[in-house]
């Protein structure tokens, strides 16, 4: 692809828009009768989950890139164990678990065994929930940046460790419920102030391509990981997925909840190269961010009695911020 497309996907995985047949060249990897399903049929995601549809979009996308010549470590966490229960497997790649902690020195590993091959032709991607990114292979991942390995690294945010219980994790927004910052005592959910935004750490290190993405828009999905294949160096993505089990919301939501992050300014999405800010996905209807908060029960003592309006309005200055520094609304827009 040359670069996103700007018309509007009511059928995502279809071969229209709208009532218009489009051109085999600009469809969607999903829509492609040879796509590789990557992610296959039989996995025991939750219904809903956000981060299994960013992974079978994500590797499909990346299969298409390298016309299959992909291997991929992956890190413990809810994608490591929802498709590979002992002895069953999901997955239709060369795929090896990692531990929690260096899914991407794996993926260091898989990159010089294949330049010591001289197989150049096989691209490596390094993929781990949250908890294994932000926290647990922190480490790992500034240590692959810094030395700019030649691995694509996919952080699929669902904003704490679902797997083992919905803990909190150095990406869970401020005043989340989670099973470690419950909603009790004068200030209830996560503290403000904390956590680390990964993105902008990846964008420090000055590496060649740094990306968010949401599950609200595949289409920008697949286009991030096809130009990031087109790179070689470190690079990483931020793919925003919802988790109903762990935000309390609808499973059939996910893809609302998650544009409602984007349209708020929450998650901002955006792309850059060599440490600069190249594009960003404009938010085309801005909504507060009580829209966003009230589909989700992590965030119900926010709204409960007479409701906690102080740290609501710090949430919207969080969301306010980020459509400031990153240009997501044009001058003169209607707020």
């Amino acid at each position: 692809m040359s670069g996103p497309q700007r018309v509007k996907f009511y059928q995502t995985g279809t071969f229209t828009v709208g009532n218009r047949l489009l051109d085999v060249s600009v469809r969607s990897v999903q829509s492609d009768r040879s796509r590789n399903n990557s992610l296959n049929s039989g996995h025991r995601a939750c219904q809903g989950c956000g981060e299994a549809l960013g992974a079978r979009y994500a590797l499909d996308a990346a299969m298409r890139a390298v016309n299959g010549k992909l291997v991929v470590a992956n890190a413990t966490g809810c994608l490591e164990v929802f498709s590979t229960p002992y002895p069953e497997s999901s997955w239709r790649v060369a795929w090896l678990h990692s531990l929690f902690a260096n899914a991407a020195a794996v993926g260091t590993g898989m990159a010089a065994a294949m330049r010591v091959k001289g197989r150049h032709d096989v691209r490596v991607i390094a993929q781990g929930g949250d908890g294994g990114t932000v926290d647990i292979g922190f480490a790992c991942l500034s240590g692959m940046f810094e030395r700019n390995d030649d691995v694509l690294y996919i952080c699929y945010d669902n904003e704490a460790y679902m797997n083992t219980g919905v803990q909190r994790s150095s990406a869970t927004p401020a005043a989340a419920r989670t099973a470690t910052t419950p909603a009790v005592g004068d200030q209830p959910g996560n503290v403000f102030g904390q956590g680390k935004n990964v993105p902008l750490i990846a964008m420090a290190h000055g590496i060649p391509y740094v990306a968010t993405a949401s599950v609200c828009d595949l289409r920008d999905l697949e286009y991030k990981v096809e130009k990031a294949m087109g790179f070689h160096g470190a690079r990483y993505l931020h793919v925003h997925v919802p988790c109903p089990l762990g935000w309390g919301c609808d499973t059939g939501d996910t893809l609302k909840v998650a544009r409602l992050a984007a349209e708020s300014g929450l998650f901002p999405i955006f792309e850059a190269e060599y440490g600069e800010i190249t594009g960003r996905r404009a938010i085309r209807k801005r909504v507060p961010v009580d829209d966003y908060l009230r589909m989700q029960s992590r965030f119900a003592h926010l709204f409960k009695g007479r409701g906690d309006p102080a740290r609501v309005a710090m949430i919207q200055a969080i969301a306010d911020r980020n459509i400031r520094r990153f240009g997501l609304v044009s001058e003169g827009a209607p707020a």
